[in-house]
């Protein structure tokens, strides 16, 4: 059985989505705004949103940044349909969509993002914003610096 292509993008989108979602919400709700529960030295929960995009860039611009990550998302799709057959290439795409629709779900409901995991000198993120990250990561090595092998 091959493992990847477009179901396994969709699958992994969903699974990031759901634990994004039901961690974010246990934030919000056990977390008074603004409150930093201490976790382990150099590393708080907190109850903050963002209306920006990473960092707090473009922060209120709500409008620019939903083209922006419009934009991002049709050119994400229309990369995978060109190469669906790509090895792994669906996980990075599942990570990368599933949260962006994660933060795009907060932005619709709440108007901005909820951050919640906040270590010591860098800026709140929660769990969508690490998929992101994790997928461009991978996304940049599959594309430009896997390995070739000679042969």
């Amino acid at each position: 059985m091959k493992v990847g292509g477009p179901a396994a993008a969709v699958a992994t989108a969903g699974v990031v989505v759901a634990i994004d979602q039901a961690t974010k919400q246990l934030a919000a709700t056990r977390i008074f705004p603004n409150d930093q529960v201490d976790v382990i030295p150099g590393l708080q929960l907190t109850n903050t949103r963002n209306t920006g995009v990473a960092f707090g860039a473009l922060e209120g611009g709500g409008l620019i940044v939903a083209l922006l990550i419009g934009v991002s998302l049709a050119a994400l799709v229309a990369y995978f349909v060109v190469n669906r057959d790509r090895a792994w290439l669906w996980l990075p795409v599942g990570l990368l969509f599933g949260g962006a629709l994660g933060n795009l779900a907060d932005r619709a409901r709440e108007g901005a993002v909820i951050d919640f995991i906040d270590p010591v000198a860098w800026p709140a993120f929660n769990v969508a914003d690490s998929c992101i990250v994790i997928g461009v990561a991978a996304l940049l090595w599959l594309v430009e610096g896997r390995p070739r092998r000679s042969g």
